[in-house]
């Protein structure tokens, strides 16, 4: 865990048109707690990535089985003070995930009960879940300040050229743990909404 990145990002959360006229009105956002949300429970924001915002949203729209209700998808953004961050893409946060793993493992296996499992759709990830969830509750056990913030890089989608390494949907995703991190939300503009 670190404060070393640079203290605020902005955010971008996919919701329908309805919901985000009541985010900018100043309704608190609600905490997702799924048991396969890639990074924990919290709320989830794409960094620096209003379009991506708006085509998840696009996506739940298309989705008859997903739970979420959009009928008019848009995207609201928020300025993040990333406080106490535990970042997947440094070395810390990766050393604190293996951790975490291994006291799951030791739970489990003294518990006698299966670890859950990450699906090969790449979307549902049930174990990464249960493991970030293990960590808080290691840093709760251990008196430790609670982490605002978790922020991790995920490879998404198909190779954007044959044998690219580079994927169609890659992208920062934000896990806000402690609404409080959410200093404001703004509307986006249309211009930030292309691919141009």
């Amino acid at each position: 865990m670190h404060t070393l990145a640079s203290s605020f990002v902005l955010g971008y959360h996919g919701c329908d048109e309805s919901i985000a006229d009541k985010l900018l009105a100043g309704a608190d956002f609600k905490e997702s707690t799924n048991a396969y949300d890639w990074l924990g429970h919290g709320i989830y924001f794409w960094e620096a990535n209003p379009l991506r915002g708006l085509e998840f949203a696009n996506e739940l729209k298309s989705n008859k089985r997903s739970a979420a209700r959009i009928s008019k998808p848009t995207v609201v953004g928020a300025a993040i003070d990333l406080g106490l961050c535990l970042d997947l893409s440094s070395s810390a946060g990766i050393e604190q995930i293996k951790i975490a793993h291994r006291r799951l493992i030791q739970i489990s296996e003294k518990a006698d009960f299966e670890l859950p499992k990450n699906y090969s759709d790449g979307l549902r990830r049930n174990l990464d879940c249960a493991v970030i969830e293990t960590l808080h509750q290691i840093r709760r056990e251990a008196g430790e300040p609670p982490i605002d913030v978790v922020r991790g890089v995920f490879l998404e989608g198909g190779p954007i050229y044959p044998s690219a390494g580079f994927c169609e949907k890659t992208h920062t995703q934000i896990c806000v743990r402690t609404p409080e991190s959410i200093k404001g939300v703004f509307r986006v503009p249309k211009r930030h909404l292309s691919r141009a």
